[in-house]
């Protein structure tokens, strides 16, 4: 061994002695570069162990479905095609070569800023209730869905405004045909909210009532056409409506103009929802479903920022959505 050989020996056992104290020099560990082999094994390991939490993750996802008419797809605002490419509309492209986005698209926007994974589904056809969805569309409709949301006819019936027997009757067909197929799964009711277009005008079916009168009958109805499907329970947005009316947060009656301080939730046919409409529609469904405070997306939930919304009118329509949800 020459000296400059013995000088790096002893330099060698020196690090080694004071790494692993007394350590015997046949313990010494050697330095091992892995094979090109190993290190391609290595990384294909690491490759299916990502795949695999992705394939987790897609998995636990909830399925949601929206059955509903034109207050789901959002009629006469600019939320109808909001994020349609989020969801997924079972009816495929209508006559625009569009697909919804609708009530179901915000509710997924909502979702994701809460840190939540649901796979959202819509089927919707304007201006029919429920009967026609479990008549004509039970094919795309009967899935072991996690969650469904049902949303009728906003008279209850169209020739008899008022009449809640069929509504009675098809949310038990289709409750039966969800839970048929996923036993655990929720079905919601939808209550839906009142129209000044049926309350305003002398020859409507709620005249000489208060506005809040065929929110409150909607309620009821629904209430009761979830009690005897043994649905899930009720969303009531018709009475989040009634709230944001008498806490003069919203205006009450359209044919004779809004406030400026106060929020119009109808659209120009004083029957669908405006942007805010849907928006509240929305929170409440949020807030029901999920369990989360809908005051927790806060002043700058981005809907509201991407509808125009006032960070003072989004907090409003959040608070509204808070307090009813909490109400008995």
């Amino acid at each position: 061994m020459t000296q400059l050989s013995r000088c790096a020996h002893v330099r060698r056992m020196r690090n080694a002695r004071e790494m692993f104290e007394e350590r015997p020099r046949n313990d010494m560990p050697k330095p091992n570069k892995p094979s090109t082999a190993a290190n391609r094994f290595i990384q294909c390991l690491i490759a299916i162990s990502c795949m695999a939490s992705a394939i987790a993750s897609a998995a636990e996802a909830r399925t949601i479905l929206f059955v509903g008419n034109s207050y789901t797809y959002g009629q006469n605002s600019s939320v109808r095609y909001y994020k349609a490419d989020t969801v997924t509309d079972l009816n495929g492209p209508g006559a625009t070569g569009k697909t919804v986005g609708g009530v179901p698209a915000i509710f997924k926007a909502f979702t994701v800023q809460a840190g939540l994974d649901y796979a959202v589904s819509v089927e919707t056809v304007g201006g029919i209730g429920l009967d026609y969805h479990y008549a004509e569309k039970r094919h795309a409709l009967d899935q072991p869905w996690d969650v469904v949301a049902l949303q009728g006819l906003s008279t209850l019936e169209g020739k008899q405004p008022g009449n809640p027997e069929i509504l009675r009757v098809s949310s038990k067909n289709l409750v039966d045909m969800f839970r048929a197929r996923n036993p655990r799964g929720e079905v919601w009711m939808t209550a839906v909210w009142s129209r000044p277009d049926k309350v305003y005008p002398e020859d409507a079916p709620w005249y000489g009532t208060p506005i809040d009168r065929m929110g409150a009958d909607i309620s009821v109805a629904y209430n009761a056409a979830a009690k005897n499907a043994n649905a899930s329970g009720v969303v009531e947005i018709g009475l989040a409506w009634n709230r944001a009316i008498a806490t003069r947060v919203a205006g009450s009656n359209p044919y004779l103009g809004m406030p400026s301080s106060q929020i119009n939730l109808w659209s120009w046919d004083n029957f669908h929802p405006s942007d805010y409409g849907y928006y509240l529609e929305a929170l409440m469904l949020f807030g029901k479903i999920t369990g989360k405070d809908p005051l927790s997306l806060g002043e700058n939930e981005a809907v509201a920022e991407d509808l125009g919304f006032s960070k003072s009118h989004a907090l409003a329509l959040q608070k509204i959505a808070h307090d009813q949800l909490l109400a008995k």
